[in-house]
């Protein structure tokens, strides 16, 4: 064979091995790769459905898994939010549905004032998209006639009781729809030991609501309304651990309007100050808020003889 046929056929050779071997190298990674994202969009249904089983949401981490790292998420946050229908009701908790949308491991205990659940407002739920559960827990009537209502108790209380069925660690937290939250008091108060507890801005004549934080301890509080409370602090202000709250099952909140907050923390004895947890930097910040929102008055009725058959007959409906 001459020396010129030797050598082109040496350079063919050499070319076929390359390319076959950049194919099967690329058919590799292209496999590698196919089955991260598998893996990715199973963890990303499991946690983006509206309903999830106990078993997933009481577990203190989901492990997420890849072909080169493992990234587990931190203990379960619950999150307790009364409501009731009013023309702001959808509003507010989108506003709040779409703050919580950006806290990993979080489940959402909706409770409605009502004896049916709004279907606009699970509706609104499940568009959010983040773990939830829509319960009605109606005020009872013998508290319906007072002139001052424990609003909020029963809702809040329907909430323990799933917490007590369901959950066994991670932190839950008592969040109103009305209200304001720097995603910071999250992070920080999912890894509560017992009860920890913050200021709360925009509250009381004092403009705010917080534990007095002497020398690295707590020393009182500072509220606009003490009314001889062990405890006056806002509803807003603690979180509670779950396994200490399954530790007093006694503990639950009083139909007792304006000693709410303080009945509850006073069920949860034996509880010291020293083990009180001291958040949002030693209580020199503020990172909740009441900004209630306007009262909006009813719609007026929709004139169906000159609006019939248009979109906003559809409109009407979604408006309170």
């Amino acid at each position: 064979m001459k020396t010129s046929t030797k050598m082109y056929l040496s350079i063919f050779l050499s070319t076929a091995c390359i390319i076959f071997y950049q194919y099967q190298l690329s058919k590799a990674n292209l496999l590698s790769s196919g089955n991260v994202d598998h893996i990715d969009n199973e963890v990303s249904n499991n946690l983006r459905r509206t309903r999830i089983p106990s078993t997933i949401t009481t577990t203190t981490s989901l492990p997420l898994t890849s072909t080169t790292d493992k990234t587990i998420l931190p203990p379960p946050l619950y999150i307790i939010t009364p409501t009731y229908k009013r023309p702001e009701q959808v509003a507010e908790i989108t506003r709040l549905g779409y703050t919580l949308k950006h806290i990993p491991n979080i489940f959402w205990l909706v409770i409605e004032d009502a004896t049916l659940p709004s279907t606009q407002l699970t509706r609104q739920l499940k568009r959010i998209g983040i773990p939830f559960e829509h319960f009605t827990a109606p005020m009872p009537n013998k508290y319906k006639k007072n002139k001052v209502k424990p609003r909020g108790v029963s809702n809040r209380n329907r909430g323990l009781d799933w917490i007590r069925a369901n959950a066994t660690d991670g932190v839950f937290y008592f969040a109103d729809d009305d209200n304001t939250y720097d995603l910071q008091i999250f992070h920080e108060m999912r890894y509560t030991k017992k009860v920890s507890m913050w200021p709360v801005g925009l509250v009381t004549k004092f403009g705010l609501s917080s534990p007095i934080v002497r020398k690295g301890k707590l020393d009182g509080f500072y509220d606009g309304w003490i009314g001889g409370r062990k405890y006056p602090v806002d509803m807003a202000g603690f979180a509670v651990n779950v396994k200490f709250f399954l530790s007093r099952p006694k503990a639950a909140m009083p139909y007792k309007p304006g000693y709410e907050e303080d009945g509850f923390l006073k069920s949860l004895a034996p509880l010291n100050n020293t083990e009180i947890e001291l958040l949002a930097s030693q209580c020199t910040e503020v990172l909740t808020w009441h900004t209630q929102t306007k009262k909006n008055q009813p719609a007026s009725n929709l004139d169906l003889k000159k609006y019939n058959g248009t979109n906003l007959v559809k409109l009407h409906d979604i408006i309170v």
